[in-house]
């Protein structure tokens, strides 16, 4: 599939690099010395191997990511136009959505130009191309993005040769977001040929059939501990695309700051950092929009009661007392008429049905030690753990009341599972086991364990991220259907805009497969021969879009190379 031609077994490089110390040690022998020619000699056959061994991809292999469910291929390949044209057909066809990712992929896909030379276009020659157009049949013309839309597509790619019954290149799929799922595989299959300087298809013809394997598929952004300018949010929210990711968990508030604006309650926002580290309405707006047009969703989050501090910048009321900034008071419906006003300007930007109330590492010791606080616990014959799980399930309400399916870290779940509301998501972080015990229940769940999908934790490897299972420990199928997905976590203590992509990826891919590809498909055999290999790949085709990520095995992620090399090498 690479231009460079080399041998590629051991026999023809030992023949190659015998004859080069015969030919260096011919030419050289009388003008240097013994010691300096035979090193010369090594570092030439040193070359040779790594060249052989860095420039070889495995043609056994799908260089897809993530992997589709079904597919098959053959061994032609086809050149492709860099004038093609989109075709669309069905009740979804005309959809902006479609015809905006059209221009987008073909922008990626030929960012290197025309491929005929000034000379042919002065002779007024024009190469012929085996696909020049692209039809996309979507049935639905629904656009209404919400958990567990279709993401389902077909991709067929043959030539069009009068005897294919495939017209060149088509994306059949029942929703806009299926067919942007269908753009990006299509685009993956399209490779630049230095040679011919065009784009072409390998392996064709290809016969895809493909569909997620879960839902949710999330990454989480944190912009509480480290501001995000929306220009970087936005790369982040294109780069989840190009690896079928479909959530993006906003964090956007914590203790540290409070960057959002509040139009009910507007000087919440002077718990920002600075004032030019803040997001509009307008901002928020911007941000949802373009992650629809990628077929993603945004979930907001307000973690309450704990994680609140910068909230009492603006509204100092809303602290139990100077010495004790949070958890949130519980004992004034101030408190709860701020979180209702919040969860009803953010209802106006959010449209995602579900929305993240937080409740982890909630410490009301503090409860206990504030007067009035200490009072309101003793008046109603509450402890500060009664009084934790009210202010939770208070909060379920409002979110509810506002058309909003409530979305808790598991503490809410390990302490007072049976007075959840039942519509509760209960997000997985702190371990192991915990989905289970929570499908058992009947509760939904999000698998996000720290020890593997927490991608500050710098020293998890590729092979634990990919290999960590959503559905481990759970065999019966009405339980399995009760996990929706996972989410890997870029929480941003030590992240900010210099070094957020390359902690991102390319470990995020590798849970982006695993959520999307059928389990038996990734989960069989050396995932170091199987896996590996592509995900160099993945990690490759990502830097040439021009995302940041980090070498593949590096000891701790986001490290850059230790020396030189090339980027597929393994």
């Amino acid at each position: 599939m690479l231009a460079l031609s080399l041998p590629n077994n051991s026999s023809a490089l030992l023949s190659l690099s015998l004859s080069l110390s015969l030919s260096l040690s011919s030419c050289f022998r009388s003008t240097m010395s013994p010691g300096l020619l035979k090193s010369l000699i090594i570092l030439a056959i040193l070359a040779i191997l790594r060249l052989s061994f860095a420039f070889q991809l495995d043609d056994t292999l799908t260089y897809v990511w993530p992997l589709p469910s079904e597919f098959s291929s053959g061994d032609h390949t086809l050149s492709v136009d860099p004038a093609l044209s989109l075709v669309v057909s069905g009740d979804g066809g005309n959809s902006s959505i479609i015809k905006d990712a059209f221009d987008r992929y073909k922008r990626i896909i030929f960012k290197h130009g025309e491929s005929f030379s000034i000379f042919q276009m002065f002779r007024y020659i024009r190469p012929a191309y085996d696909i020049s157009k692209l039809k996309i049949e979507v049935h639905s013309r629904s656009e209404e993005l919400q958990l567990g839309v279709d993401e389902s597509y077909s991709l067929f790619v043959d030539k069009n040769d009068g005897q294919s019954i495939i017209a060149e290149a088509t994306i059949e799929a029942n929703t806009v977001y299926g067919a942007l799922r269908g753009l990006e595989t299509f685009s993956q299959l399209c490779m630049f040929d230095y040679g011919t300087k065009s784009v072409q298809i390998y392996k064709a013809p290809w016969y895809i059939q493909d569909k997620p394997r879960f839902s949710y598929r999330g990454l989480l952004l944190d912009t509480s501990r480290h501001y995000l300018p929306i220009t970087v949010i936005k790369q982040i929210i294109e780069s989840m695309s190009y690896a079928k990711l479909n959530v993006l968990h906003w964090h956007i508030i914590d203790e540290q700051s409070f960057p959002i604006e509040i139009p009910t309650y507007p000087k919440l926002w002077e718990g920002s950092y600075t004032k030019w580290e803040r997001y509009t309405v307008e901002d928020a707006y911007e941000i949802v929009n373009f992650a629809k047009l990628r077929g993603i969703n945004v979930m907001a989050e307000i973690d309450v009661p704990g994680h609140a501090e910068s909230w009492g910048m603006g509204y100092p009321d809303l602290w139990p007392s100077a010495s004790c900034r949070e958890p949130l008071d519980v004992a004034k419906n101030f408190t709860f008429d701020v979180i209702s006003g919040i969860l009803t300007d953010m209802r106006k930007i959010f449209p995602f049905e579900l929305f993240h109330l937080g409740g982890d590492e909630v410490n009301t010791d503090c409860w206990n030690s504030t007067s009035h606080v200490k009072q309101w616990l003793q008046d109603r014959n509450l402890t500060t753990k009664d009084a934790y799980q009210y202010f939770v399930l208070r909060a379920q309400e409002i979110a509810i009341s506002k058309g909003w399916t409530p979305v808790n870290w598991e503490e809410t779940f390990n302490t007072f599972a049976s007075n959840l509301h039942p519509r509760t998501i209960v997000h997985n972080w702190l371990g192991g086991g915990v989905c289970p015990k929570v499908v058992a229940k009947g509760f939904r769940c999000i698998f996000s364990n720290q020890g593997f999908w927490y991608l500050d934790h710098l020293d998890v490897p590729w092979d634990e991220v990919y290999e960590a299972e959503p559905l481990e420990g759970i065999n019966i199928t009405s339980e399995q259907e009760l996990v929706l997905g996972g989410e890997v976590c870029m929480w941003a203590e030590i992240a900010d805009t210099s070094n957020i992509q390359q902690t991102i990826w390319p470990r995020a891919a590798a849970a982006a497969e695993r959520l999307w590809s059928r389990r038996e498909a990734i989960s069989s055999g050396n995932i170091t021969l199987t896996a590996l290999p592509r995900l160099h790949y993945f990690r490759c085709l990502l830097n040439r879009r021009g995302v940041q990520a980090a070498p593949v095995e590096n000891f701790y992620a986001r490290q850059p190379p230790i020396g030189p090399g090339s980027c597929y090498e393994l």
